[in-house]
């Protein structure tokens, strides 16, 4: 089985459906879409649709079952990242190599195109649900890991002990609970969310949340030493943003060996975690590695 392909499939039907679920209209308000478009279609990795579709494969599940919230939690994905990159958060000017929303369109549609993406994520995960079918007690499960990972005790509680922890000496213990909320919360959900519309049990949901956890974690981790060893034409910004920015990081808490390491040994937790699936965990066991091997 070729990794590679596989992923690239798997990237190309979740950036076909976002199409389908965002397309370009031409009325009054025409520069929403605009600006919701330019961050979600910014050469993202998917990483998060793509692993609600592999998990909810490696419960029995189809692709097509799971995709509208693969999709709609890369639109929440998206929103954050246009909130973050402004001047009020990170003052980011580059996201991926190419100017952040803000610094294209002002930052008042930046802040509407991270709300209205917020927004048309749940739209399209409860539009689609009702018309492919998916039973209700499955999507409404779905929604509410997906909700509240995107909440206070998720994502944007993450992002608050972020903000508060800037120039300001942070523990371990407190490092790694501010990245299992601020990145790892939406990381889990999308890998429950797809086991739970693919039919999973309540242990292999459980197994591919600690899958999630693990890798969500260690993709954490990684980012923060390529950002400092990494290429900048590789990364689509600059290094060492996180130093300048006066944020504590893995590498400057740890050093780089021992964050390498913890990269390696949560990688292979995540990897055992998933045997019960036998021969369908073969992509989320590849995932795994791709991750850690990556230069962006």
């Amino acid at each position: 089985m070729d990794f590679n392909q596989e992923l690239k499939k798997k990237i190309e039907l979740v950036d076909e459906y976002l199409n389908q679920y965002l397309p370009e209209i031409d009325n009054y308000q025409s520069s929403i879409y605009q600006a919701m478009r330019y961050s979600l279609f910014a050469g993202g990795k998917r990483l998060r649709p793509v692993i609600t579709l592999a998990c909810c494969e490696a419960v029995g599940g189809e692709v097509l079952q799971a995709i509208s919230f693969g999709c709609a939690i890369e639109m929440i994905h998206t929103y954050s990242l246009i909130h973050d990159d402004l001047p009020a958060m990170d003052n980011d000017e580059y996201r991926r190599g190419q100017l952040t929303c803000h610094k294209m369109f002002g930052e008042a549609m930046a802040i509407l195109a991270g709300d209205a993406l917020l927004n048309k994520a749940f739209e399209v995960a409860v539009d689609a649900s009702v018309k492919n079918g998916t039973a209700p007690e499955k999507a409404m499960k779905a929604l509410s890991v997906i909700a509240h990972a995107g909440g206070t005790e998720g994502m944007i509680g993450g992002q608050v002990v972020d903000l508060e922890a800037e120039n300001q000496p942070i523990d371990e213990h407190h490092l790694k609970y501010m990245h299992l909320h601020k990145t790892g919360a939406l990381i889990i959900a999308s890998a429950k969310a797809g086991a739970i519309v693919g039919g999973g049990s309540d242990k292999e949901i459980e197994a591919l949340a600690v899958y999630g956890r693990n890798i969500g974690l260690a993709f954490q981790i990684k980012d923060d030493i390529l950002d400092v060893e990494g290429k900048q034409e590789k990364l689509g910004k600059p290094i060492g943003s996180d130093a300048s920015n006066g944020k504590s990081t893995f590498v400057s808490l740890m050093g780089m060996e021992k964050s390498k390491r913890l990269v390696k040994s949560l990688s292979e937790e995540a990897a055992a975690q998933i045997e019960i699936f036998g021969d369908r965990k073969w992509f989320l066991t590849a995932l795994a590695k791709y991750l850690i091997d990556r230069e962006y």
